[in-house]
């Protein structure tokens, strides 16, 4: 295990599952070590997957199966994903929304966990810091009425 990771808790013993979706759908990204209980506990018996390792774009992680409802993720910790174009933009977005995602505003989405992403295409980022206020702020307007970020709006935007 790195020095630090993020810990996700998965309320319903989902973290293989989510380990696998993340690896399978993002570069840089695999499964790493399982972790199962070896006595009955609580939450579960023993035999039952606790935590499983994994990388989401090379950024080490830990799906934990903490079982219980209480603890469910909010929109206060995302990922950030950047983007190089609309392909990779709709790829990210299609599959995190699929199966009981979300689609929220200006790029944010969640998965079907309830993890919070924002699938952030480079222009979007260029654009909003744009050294020319009017360009930074067209570009701003053009995002504030987006769910999924149109790369080519974006850009009609900077250039006015």
């Amino acid at each position: 295990m790195d020095k630090l990771a993020l810990c996700l808790w998965f309320p319903r013993n989902d973290a293989s599952e989510a380990a696998l979706f993340y690896a399978a759908t993002f570069p840089d990204s695999a499964v790493g070590e399982t972790m199962r209980a070896s006595v009955d506990y609580p939450a579960g018996n023993a035999g039952n997957v606790l935590t499983v390792e994994f990388t989401v774009l090379g950024t080490p992680c830990i799906g934990l199966n903490g079982g219980q409802e209480g603890f469910r993720p909010n929109e206060s910790v995302s990922f950030m994903v950047a983007t190089e174009d609309q392909a990779e933009t709709d790829r990210y977005w299609d599959a995190l929304v699929a199966n009981g995602g979300q689609e929220g505003q200006c790029g944010w989405c969640k998965d079907r966990w309830g993890f919070s992403w924002q699938i952030t295409p480079r222009a979007l980022m260029e654009g909003m810091k744009d050294p020319d206020p009017a360009v930074a702020r067209r570009v701003m307007k053009a995002m504030m009425t987006m769910g999924r970020i149109d790369v080519g709006a974006i850009e009609a935007a900077r250039a006015g």
